[in-house]
C-alpha cells in the first residue's frame, strides 16, 4: 500500500462572540466547542499528477497550491475526501477542511504541524479561534481573540465537555448562513457592539459558562449560554433577518425548550441551531415529544467531544488523537 495520510476533523459549534471590536485596539473573543459525529475526512498521498476527489475540490486545489509554494513541496498529490462538513451551516466547514488539508500536507511530508500559521496562512481564523483550536484538543474552548502581534487568536480556557450531555442540532435543509463577501459588509456596516453587552457576556462566560462546565450543572450552563446567544442574535438581526437566521429553526427550537431542552441558540451565522439535554435517553425523549422534525429541517442528537482531530499515517502505522 502506498504511504497516505487521513485527517479526521470535528465540526465545531460557535456558541458566541465575547466582544466585537469597536477600534483597533479591541478584540474579538469566542466561545465553542467541537462535536461528534460531523467532520471532514480525507486521505492525502503522493501522486504523478493532480488529481482531487470527492466535495470541495477547488478549496482543496487552492489550499494545496498555496501550502505546497509557503513550504516548497513540489510533488503532485492524491486527495480523496469521504465526508466533509456541509458548507455555510455555521459548524466551521472552511476553517476546518483547510487545517485538515495543511496537517495531511505537513504529515505526508514529515513537517512538523502548525495549525495556527497555516490557517492564517489560509486565511482562517480572522474572527473566531474555536476551530482552529479544536484541530488540537476538544472540549468547551474560550479565545480572547488575537493579541497585538498575534497571527492566530489566544486560547485561554479549554473544560470538558460532561460526557453525558447532548446536544440537539436543527438543522434548516434548504437555506445557508450569511458567508463571503456578504458577511463582510455585515460586520462593516453594524453598529460599533456595545461595549456593556460584551461585558455582560464576558460575566456569562466567566461565571456561568465556565462553573457550570466544571459542577456539571446544565440547567446554569443553558441559561448562560441562551443569555449570551439572545445578546448576540439581537445584535446580528439587522444583518439575518431576526435573532435567528431561519425561522423554521427558530420554531423548532423554542418547541424544544417546552419539552425540557436548555441553552437555544445559532452556531455562527446559522441556519443551524442547537440546544442541550442531559443525557442521549433525554435528548431522545425531548426530540420524541415534539414529534421529531418539521418539513424543511432535520434534527441530529450528537454529544461534545473532547478530543481534537485524529492523523493516522499509514506509513508509518501511527494514529495520533
Amino acid at each position: 500500500m502506498s504511504e497516505s495520510v487521513t485527517i479526521k476533523v470535528p465540526a465545531r459549534l460557535h456558541l458566541g462572540f465575547l466582544d466585537i471590536p469597536r477600534s483597533g485596539q479591541d478584540r474579538f473573543g469566542s466561545v465553542g466547542l467541537p462535536i461528534q459525529d460531523i467532520e471532514t475526512v480525507l486521505t492525502i498521498s503522493r501522486a504523478t499528477d493532480i488529481h482531487i476527489h470527492g466535495e470541495e475540490q477547488a478549496r482543496i486545489a487552492q489550499h494545496i497550491a498555496t501550502l505546497c509554494a509557503h513550504l516548497g513541496i513540489k510533488t503532485p498529490h492524491r486527495v480523496s475526501v469521504q465526508r466533509a462538513i456541509p458548507r455555510h451551516i455555521g459548524l466551521g466547514s472552511g476553517t476546518q477542511i483547510a487545517i485538515a488539508v495543511a496537517a495531511g500536507l505537513r504529515t505526508l511530508h514529515a513537517l512538523p504541524l502548525d495549525t495556527a500559521q497555516d490557517a492564517v496562512l489560509l486565511g482562517r481564523g480572522s474572527r473566531s479561534g474555536i476551530g482552529i483550536a479544536a484541530f488540537e484538543e476538544g472540549g468547551v474552548i474560550v479565545d480572547a481573540g488575537k493579541g497585538f502581534g498575534q497571527q492566530a487568536p489566544t486560547v485561554i480556557s479549554r473544560i470538558p465537555f460532561p460526557e453525558a450531555w447532548r446536544i440537539i442540532l436543527v438543522l434548516d435543509t434548504a437555506t445557508q448562513g450569511m458567508h463571503g463577501e456578504a458577511e463582510i459588509e455585515a460586520f462593516r456596516t453594524l453598529p460599533p457592539f456595545p461595549a456593556a453587552t460584551s461585558a455582560l457576556i464576558c460575566r456569562h462566560v466567566l461565571m456561568s459558562i465556565m462553573p457550570a462546565l466544571v459542577e456539571q450543572d446544565l440547567a446554569s450552563f443553558g441559561r448562560a449560554v441562551e443569555a449570551i446567544q439572545t445578546e448576540i442574535g439581537t445584535y446580528f438581526s439587522p444583518a439575518q433577518g431576526g435573532v435567528f437566521t431561519s425561522r423554521l429553526v427558530e420554531a423548532t427550537l423554542h418547541r424544544l425548550v417546552k419539552a425540557g431542552a436548555v441553552g437555544i441558540g445559532q452556531s455562527s451565522w446559522g441556519p443551524t441551531g442547537f440546544a442541550f439535554a442531559a443525557s442521549q435517553a433525554d435528548a431522545e425523549r425531548i426530540v420524541g415529544e415534539i414529534g421529531g422534525r418539521s418539513p424543511g429541517t432535520a434534527i441530529q442528537i450528537v454529544a461534545g467531544r473532547n478530543a481534537g482531530a485524529e492523523i493516522t499515517h499509514t506509513a508509518l502505522n501511527l494514529a495520533r488523537a
